[in-house]
Order: C-alpha cells, then structure tokens, then sequence
C-alpha cells in the first residue's frame, strides 16, 4: 500500500489536497505499525511534511510524538523531512 502511494507522489498523479492526505496516512501508518515496525522518526518525518503542506491533523500528531522521541530521533526526523521536501 505505501510503496504505491509514494509512487503516487513520485509521479505527480497525487495533488493539492489528495497528497496531503496520503502524506498525513504515512505518518500514521509508522507510529502505529500498520503494515510496518512502528518507527516515530519515520512518523514524525511524514508529519512534518504533511503539517508544511497545511494538515492541521498532522501537526496536532507530531507535536503528540515529540514527547517520546530523544532529541537525536527528533533531529533525524526533521534532517529526512528537509531531505525529502528538496528532493520532492
């Protein structure tokens, strides 16, 4: 299911709105560990990147992470965010 919806994004066939959302749903995917290991770096990175697109949810659910996250997992979080937003 991700590796499609990436895919998605990859290839612009995902906008506006519709993009954010499958952003946001990657974010939950990984803090919840559906259909993956739950990894909160991974979470709050889709997160962060949802909230800049304008998800309110999303930054609502980072912030949420922030508190069982060390200050290492947070800064990779938002390295691999930037990382992502240039590339993307």
């Amino acid at each position: 299911m991700a590796r499609f919806e990436l895919q998605n994004l990859d290839n612009g066939q995902a906008g506006g709105s519709a993009e954010t959302d499958i952003i946001f749903e990657m974010g939950m995917m990984y803090a919840s560990g559906r259909d993956c290991e739950v990894d909160l770096v991974s979470a709050h990175k889709w997160f962060n990147i949802a909230a800049i697109k304008g998800c309110d949810r999303a930054a609502r659910r980072r912030s949420e992470l922030l508190r069982h996250m060390s200050k290492g997992q947070i800064a990779s979080a938002l390295h691999e965010a930037r990382e992502w937003l240039k590339s993307h």
